[in-house]
């Protein structure tokens, strides 16, 4: 393994700077967005906002401050034992006593005080286990097809299959797109990517086609029209609000939507709410922060002192960007709806944790990076 010893830098001002931003353009909107869901639901309007606050945030800021003091090389030691706690994680989740069902899917833990989605976890830990696995491998083994691409399939299938069964495609297919880019910058073979995707794309259209509100989903973005108040009520209720923000939007605080039209305002249709409160200038800033973590994440790549570094960095800086730019898709409807959480700006502790925490290994391969 292929080790380069670098002077330490400062961390990657740009970065940290950009996700801080996002983290309170989230918490803001939080409380204007979840206003009125939080009263409807819970009794208190700013119920949303303490939790994000208090469960998300503030751990959040910890786990990503004492993750960019922790040498990055440390995570290889503990790849395969963190990779195997987060499959028992998805595994407990469908044990009676344990796993907690949210509006018809078994997506979370809850253990007491503690409730959590180990799907979250699985994305990080799987992170660490490929670029781990794959340096071992080394460039050879890599394009080989017994010694590397089916086990990568088999390491893929066993989170694959218990999160479909939750179920929950979205993140599965965000999952995906971490792993194989991880595994293209390792130096796979593109046919071999090519006949995955072959694969892949067979297995999406018979997932479709055994579940309807999968099918109606896909319905509803070929056609929003043919029925706006069931399967196109969401899309078209997103759209509604995007458009009617216009350039400068209606004004923070101001959004029609969010008085129960809009389903999950605080959740996976906040970027819609942002659009209609701040208008395109808003999403516009909100998107170009996006960029940036996207640019300097591919610097730190490009920099990146060995293998282990570089494959880790492609899979933390491709979840953060994949999964940014499938939530705004989502929304404006140049993709199916999909349920996936904008990064650091919509509501959930658990992903804004292990996103913050991994965002802090990043930060410590830069102050390792090749400054150039």
């Amino acid at each position: 393994m292929r080790r380069v010893k670098v002077q330490n830098h400062e961390i990657d001002r740009p970065l940290l700077v950009s996700v801080l931003i996002l983290i309170v353009i989230g918490l803001v909107m939080i409380s204007s967005a979840g206003i009125i869901y939080s009263q409807t639901r819970f009794g208190d309007p700013y119920y949303f906002f303490k939790h994000q606050l208090f469960y998300g945030i503030l751990p959040g800021l910890l786990g990503m401050y004492l993750a960019q003091k922790i040498d990055y090389h440390y995570w290889r030691k503990v790849a395969l034992p963190l990779f195997g706690i987060s499959v028992i994680f998805l595994v407990l989740v469908f044990v009676p006593g344990i796993g907690m069902k949210v509006y018809g899917a078994m997506r979370w833990i809850d253990l007491g005080p503690i409730s959590f989605q180990p799907s979250e976890m699985v994305k990080f830990c799987l992170i660490i286990y490929l670029a781990a696995w794959l340096e071992n491998k080394g460039t050879h083994q890599v394009k080989d097809f017994f010694e590397s691409f089916v086990p990568f399939l088999g390491i893929i299938g066993l989170a694959g299959i218990l999160i479909l069964k939750q179920p929950d495609m979205g993140t599965l297919g965000v999952l995906i797109l971490i792993a194989v880019s991880i595994y293209f910058v390792s130096g796979a073979r593109l046919s071999h990517l090519t006949l995955m995707g072959v694969f892949g794309s067979l297995m999406v259209f018979m997932l479709v086609k055994l579940e309807p509100y999968r099918f109606n989903r896909i319905l509803a973005f070929l056609n929003r029209s043919d029925d706006p108040q069931g399967i196109g009520y969401q899309i078209n209720q997103a759209l509604l609000a995007v458009g009617s923000g216009g350039i400068f939007g209606l004004g923070l605080g101001y959004s029609r939507q969010k008085f129960n039209y809009l389903p999950e305002p605080v959740g996976d249709s906040i970027f819609a709410i942002i659009g209609e409160e701040l208008g395109i200038i808003g999403a516009t800033f909100l998107i170009v922060l996006f960029l940036i973590i996207a640019f300097r994440g591919f610097r730190i790549v490009k920099n990146a002192p060995d293998e282990f570094g570089c494959l880790l960095a492609v899979g933390i800086t491709v979840w953060i960007v994949t999964q940014a730019f499938v939530n705004i898709a989502a929304n404006v409807a140049l993709i199916p709806l999909t349920g996936i959480p904008l990064p650091f700006v919509s509501y959930g502790g658990t992903s804004l944790i292990f996103l913050m925490f991994a965002v802090g290994v990043l930060l410590n391969i830069s102050k390792q990076a090749h400054k150039k």
